[in-house]
Parts: C-alpha cells; structure tokens; sequence
C-alpha cells in the first residue's frame, strides 16, 4: 500500500505543495506527516487536502483552515 495526500484549492483545483510530499507505509504516518506541515501547506496555497492509499480516497477532501 502506499499512502499520499492530493492537495487542492477551496475550489477542487489541484495545487503544488510548498513541502515535498512523501508516499507513506501507513496511514499514520501519512496523518502525522500532515499533521506537522498543515500550516505550511496552507500557506502555500493548498485549502484542503484528501488522504489516498494506492489512488483510492480513504477519507477528504479535509480543510487546513481552522473552523
């Protein structure tokens, strides 16, 4: 399996993220990974991002803006 984050605007539009995007062994450490550059990735332009494993949506699109 291979876990990856799909970044995109508020509109659905597919974003570059400004930190390197990693494919993860496991869910968790896909969440942790995101966990610790959220604000960055937010700042560089991604709204909102969907967690993926082999292409799949597991769950998202998730916004990285505070409620």
């Amino acid at each position: 399996m291979a876990w990856t984050w799909r970044f995109e605007s508020s509109d659905g539009t597919a974003v570059t993220p400004v930190v390197e995007p990693e494919e993860f062994s496991t869910q968790g450490d896909a969440e942790t990974w995101v966990g610790e550059h959220w604000q960055e990735l937010r700042d560089g332009g991604a709204d909102r991002v969907t967690l993926l494993d082999d292409g799949g949506v597991v769950y998202g699109p998730m916004s990285l803006h505070e409620a």
